[in-house]
This record gives structure tokens, C-alpha cells and sequence, in this order.
């Protein structure tokens, strides 16, 4: 007699052999859903709705982000991302403009705040800048790699 029973997170399933003996008449329905895209699609372009973005291509400086997070992701310079400093000085002034979106650090007037960038910026050749776009680009090639897809019980 075949049973079935819960153990945790887990089904066990008991078959006998008489179970066994005839083909499963169990039909499997096909995804009607399209299938979730990563970051990145699969034809190599940005997915700008990718909800790991938090809607940051849409707001109010949403043409500054996607241009410097473009300049970023097909960057070839050494360090990555060096050669888009114009990008992100641009996008950084406009989240200046709209603190209540972006959020303003207190402790700086936005002079004070955009002097000391530059100047990190002279510094280190752009490195600071691509700090934030290097750890989402890093996250997100996990959600694209196809280990990402694969579920373990």
C-alpha cells in the first residue's frame, strides 16, 4: 500500500511495486510564466526592471543611473568602471538634488559633500565611485549563473 507522510521540510513518498508496474499517468503543465530575467538579459542588454535595481533607473535620476551604471557594466578600463567618472560625478550631483529620495549624509553641506568626492576622486582614480556598482554587478552575476537557477531539498 502506498503512503505518504511529512517529515520537516520533506515528502516521503512509499510506492510498491504494483505502483511501479503501470506508466505514471501524471502530466506535467508547462509554465505559462515567462521566465525571470536576471540583471542581465539573455541577449547581453541591462534589464532595467530587474527588481534588484529597487526601481533606481525610473526616479528622478534614473537617466544619470542607467548611464553611469552602463559605463560601468561594459567598462573595459583597469580599474573597472575608471573610465566613467564624468557618469557617476553626474549621477551623484542629481541624488544631491533630491535628498528625500536618495538620502543626504547631515554631517556635510552639498559643497562640502561634492569637494570632498572630487577630490577622492583625483585621489584614486575613480575607485571610491565604482565601489557601489562593483558589489551589484558582483551580486549579480550570481542571480544570472546557471548554479543560481538550481534548487537543492
Amino acid at each position: 500500500m502506498s503512503y505518504c507522510r511529512d517529515e520537516g521540510k520533506d515528502k516521503v513518498i512509499f510506492v510498491t511495486e504494483e505502483d511501479h508496474a503501470t506508466p505514471s499517468s501524471v502530466t506535467l503543465s508547462e509554465d505559462d510564466e515567462e521566465e525571470l530575467e536576471g540583471l542581465i538579459k539573455e541577449n547581453g542588454e541591462i534589464n532595467w526592471d530587474c527588481p534588484c535595481l529597487q526601481g533606481m533607473a525610473y526616479g528622478p535620476c534614473g537617466e544619470q543611473f542607467k548611464a553611469a551604471f552602463s559605463c560601468f557594466h561594459y567598462s573595459e578600463a583597469d580599474p573597472k568602471g575608471s573610465d566613467c567618472i564624468p557618469q557617476f560625478r553626474d549621477m551623484q550631483e542629481c541624488f544631491m538634488r533630491y535628498p528625500e529620495i536618495y538620502g543626504k549624509d547631515d554631517e556635510l553641506d552639498e559643497d562640502d559633500s561634492i569637494n570632498m568626492k572630487l577630490e577622492a576622486e583625483n585621489t584614486n582614480d575613480g575607485q571610491e565611485n565604482t565601489t557601489l556598482f562593483e558589489e551589484i554587478d558582483r551580486s549579480l552575476v550570481s542571480v544570472n549563473s546557471p548554479d543560481a537557477n538550481s534548487t537543492s531539498s
